[in-house]
Order: C-alpha cells, then sequence, then structure tokens
C-alpha cells in the first residue's frame, strides 16, 4: 500500500501499479465470479472484468426482459454464462450482488441458500449489510463479505475502462471466513478496472455514499441549480441567459477546471470580479447549508433514508411513479432550455 498526503492526513491507498492485473488475474483463476443483476452497475464490473481475463457469469431475472436481453447483447450466453438468479449464485464462488437495495432484500431469501462455505458474497454499496436489521440481509457465517464500491456510475465504470483510464474505488472486508477476503476484494477491485483503491467500512462507504447523492452529488446540486434559475428568470432573464449562467458554464468549462487542478487552479482562471464575489459568498453559503447537512446525516446514520427507500422503492407502483417524476424534470422550463442549449454545442451540430 502507498501513503497519500489527503490534505495532511496520510491514508493507505492501493494502485494498479502495485497491484496489478497479473496478480489480480492469479487470486482470480480458480474463481467464477457470478454478477448477479445487470442493471447499473452489473454490466460495467461484468464486462470490465471479462475483457480483463476473468471468469464471470451473469444471473439476471428474466421477466425483466430489457435487463436479460442487454446481457444477450453484450455477449453472455443462456445457459452458459447467463442464468437465473438463484443458478448463477449457485455456480458462482464470488457472488457480486448488484441488484438494487430494496431488490436484494426481495430476493436475499432465495440467494443465501445458494451460498457455500468459503464464497465470497460481494457488494458495491454498503447498505444491505450497515442496515441489515431493515433489509434482513445476513450473510451467513461461512463466507468472506467483501465490498468494492466504484465513485461513478456504471456508466462512467465501462467509458472509463474503455478509455484507459481507471475509477477511483472503495474496498472493505465485514467478514473474513477464509483469511483470503481482503485479497478477493483487492483483485476484484482491479479487474473491474479501479484505477486506484482506498479501504473503508460498509458502514462508512454508506453513510457518505447516501449524504453525497442526497446532497452536493445530486439533491443539492439540482436544488441550488433550480433556486438561481428561478431567480433569474423572475428578474427577467432570459431562458438561455439563465439556463447557460446556471448550468452550462458550470458542466462545460468551470468543473472540469476543478477537475483538472482543484479548486483553487479554477478560481486562479477566472477573472478578479468573478474570483472576489465566489470567495465573499461561499463562506455564506457553506453557513447557510450546513445545518441541512447535519440534518441529512443525522438522517441517513439513523436509518430514517433507509426506511425511505425501501417503502418507496418496493411499492408496486414505485417505477411509474419515478417515471412521471423523472418527466417533470425534463418537461421543466429550466431543462427544455438546457435541452435546446446542448443542440447548440457545435459538435452536435457538426453529428446532426
Amino acid at each position: 500500500m502507498a501513503k497519500i498526503d489527503f490534505g495532511g492526513v496520510l491514508e493507505d491507498v492501493v494502485t494498479s501499479e502495485e497491484f496489478p492485473l497479473e496478480k489480480a488475474r492469479g487470486i482470480l483463476v480458480n474463481e467464477t465470479v457470478a454478477v448477479l443483476g445487470y442493471g447499473v452497475q452489473g454490466p460495467a464490473q461484468s464486462l470490465n472484468m471479462r475483457d480483463n481475463g476473468v471468469n464471470v457469469i451473469v444471473g439476471q431475472r428474466k421477466e425483466e426482459q430489457i435487463f436479460w436481453d442487454k446481457a444477450i447483447k453484450d455477449g453472455f450466453r443462456p445457459g452458459e454464462s447467463l442464468f437465473p438468479l438463484e443458478e448463477a449464485a449457485e455456480k458462482g464462488t464470488i457472488i457480486q450482488f448488484l441488484i438494487s437495495d430494496a431488490g436484494q432484500v426481495e430476493v436475499w431469501p432465495k440467494i443465501r441458500p445458494c451460498l457455500q462455505e468459503g464464497d465470497a458474497l460481494y457488494f458495491s454499496h454498503g447498505f444491505a449489510i450497515t442496515y441489515k436489521g431493515q433489509t434482513g440481509v445476513n450473510p451467513p457465517e461461512n463466507v468472506d463479505v467483501i465490498m468494492v464500491a466504484p465513485k461513478g456510475s456504471g456508466r462512467t465504470v465501462r467509458s472509463n475502462f474503455l478509455a484507459g483510464s481507471g475509477i477511483n474505488s472503495s474496498y472493505a472486508v465485514f467478514q473474513d471466513y477464509t483469511g483470503r477476503a481482503k485479497k478477493r476484494a483487492l483483485a476484484l477491485g482491479i479487474a473491474i478496472g479501479s484505477g486506484y483503491l482506498f479501504p473503508t467500512t460498509f458502514e462508512k462507504e454508506v453513510y457518505s455514499d447516501l449524504v453525497g447523492e442526497r446532497g452536493v452529488l445530486m439533491g443539492c446540486l439540482a436544488g441550488v441549480m433550480e433556486a438561481q434559475y428561478d431567480i433569474l428568470r423572475e428578474h427577467g432573464h432570459s431562458p438561455s441567459e439563465a439556463f447557460n449562467e446556471t448550468v452550462e458554464e458550470l458542466t462545460q468549462s468551470l468543473i472540469r477546471l476543478v477537475a483538472e487542478n482543484g479548486m483553487d487552479w479554477m478560481y486562479a482562471n477566472c477573472s478578479t470580479t468573478a474570483q472576489r464575489g465566489a470567495l465573499d459568498w461561499k463562506p455564506r453559503f457553506k453557513a447557510a447549508v450546513a445545518p441541512l447537512f447535519e440534518e441529512l446525516y443525522e438522517n441517513v446514520a439513523s436509518g430514517k433514508e433507509t426506511k425511505i427507500v425501501l417503502e418507496s422503492n418496493s411499492a408496486h407502483d414505485y417505477k411509474e411513479r419515478l417515471g412521471k417524476e423523472l418527466e417533470e424534470i425534463k418537461n421543466s422550463e429550466m431543462w427544455r432550455a438546457g435541452a435546446a442549449v446542448r443542440s447548440l454545442r457545435p459538435e452536435i451540430r457538426k453529428k446532426g
């Protein structure tokens, strides 16, 4: 492991240079990795592992035809490398449980009996284990329980892999029955295309993940964008101007500078007027939202958010209600303006 200075705090990380793919293949050479669920993370992780020479099979519910057909399109053959969930779980020595959180609760009673002594149960999210009192996911004592959690969507896990770059992932060991749990986790992390891996626990992963998704990464970001857009529109600015100053400049310019070399680098490459305004208003925004983030963290840690997720996602009409919510966002003036702005990007016009 390499010691890396993260803002004055030394942390252990594992890079693909010190844990090369050849080493990962050696650890996994006698394993059959059964990827259960071909929805969000399943395709990316299974395809990356297959491309990296790992023996991969997929388990998917046939009644979810769109995902079953996608697996076939991606080269997994029914009866050879594509099976119903329980059959794949029985064949695998490492079972990657990549079904949605609510889906894991539903199918766990059927998957648990498929685990054999010495198998590894793998997650990419700490949800089911951390909140096992609510989910009912209690693994048997004679298996390894491990996690590799990519810090990005399945789409990004695959696109970064194909582009020759990796994606950061955390890893954790909840239960080490075989004495090989950590090696298995690290090997799988490298095999799915991680650029580097950093240690965590199942609990810390799910707490940070749920806070991040509801906060800066998605919920807060969307809410702040809508608030600024609405204020600009209320003061007479056009949809195009409001959208460009709220979203387009952020996603197409400024956030790329942050990704390149940090927030200070982005500030340094903006006008002095922008610098002064941003530096003056930053602490005010931080002070305004800090109490909300504290409330959010407490809701996550207490299991309140888990209760909401499980009740909502297990409802028979969840997908229908979700579709309506997403359609409402898509059809709002702000995001209709966004569609128009995106259509005017030079690379889009050239394709047209």
